[in-house]
């Protein structure tokens, strides 16, 4: 029996159903939009998936994705180094810089604890951040892991680890919703947060 769709199509279909919140259907319906458009779009399409791995790196410092290292943000003197803000995904570094309220520095883990997952602290980048603040003694850590099990995890985790240090460590305030991710927060209710954090 023939196949239905064209090998390329069918491809095409397959690698967009991989992506997060993409099922076979709106996989099917992107792949037809992108076949079908005369204006370049799937072509300017991929030259921006290319530069995406070509022309970005993770900051050596706070490990953002950045078009350099250092980022933008830690190369910035007018931002208060010494207030770390430690965060799950480099979309909660945007979510946060939406709100105008922080003028510190971060430093991304790229996840949260989660065992069941195969989520371990190696896997994060939470060594670095332990030696980071040992070597650069920061005023304090805001701990701004999303409020979910695992980042309540997370955020205690980190809080062990950092107890030898000697460090000022606070957590955002509870304003946030429980099982919430940053990202999706609005600006409010995140600064809001941000000003209410408190001691662990």
């Amino acid at each position: 029996m023939a196949q239905p769709l064209a090998r390329p199509v069918a491809d095409l279909i397959e690698v967009l159903s991989r992506l997060p919140g993409i099922g076979p259907k709106t996989a099917s319906r992107l792949t037809f939009y992108l076949l079908r458009e005369p204006d370049g779009l799937s072509l300017a399409l991929s030259e921006a998936l290319q530069a995406l791995r070509s022309g970005t790196v993770l900051c050596g410092r706070c490990f953002n994705v950045a078009e350099e290292s250092p980022c933008p943000i830690c190369a910035d003197l007018s931002r208060d180094q010494g207030t770390i803000c430690v965060v799950e995904a480099p979309l909660d570094v945007l979510a946060i810089e939406r709100t105008g309220a922080y003028r510190g520095v971060y430093h991304v883990l790229h996840g949260a604890l989660s065992p069941i997952d195969g989520v371990y602290p190696e896997k994060l980048r939470i060594a670095e951040l332990i030696d980071r603040v040992r070597s650069a003694s920061p005023t304090e850590v805001i701990l701004a892991t999303n409020p979910s099990l695992e980042g309540e995890n997370t955020a205690a985790y980190i809080q062990q680890q950092m107890a030898p240090l000697d460090v000022n460590l606070t957590r955002l305030a509870r304003g946030l919703p429980v099982g919430g991710d940053l990202e999706y927060t609005d600006e409010v209710t995140l600064a809001r947060a941000l000003e209410g954090r408190r001691a662990m």
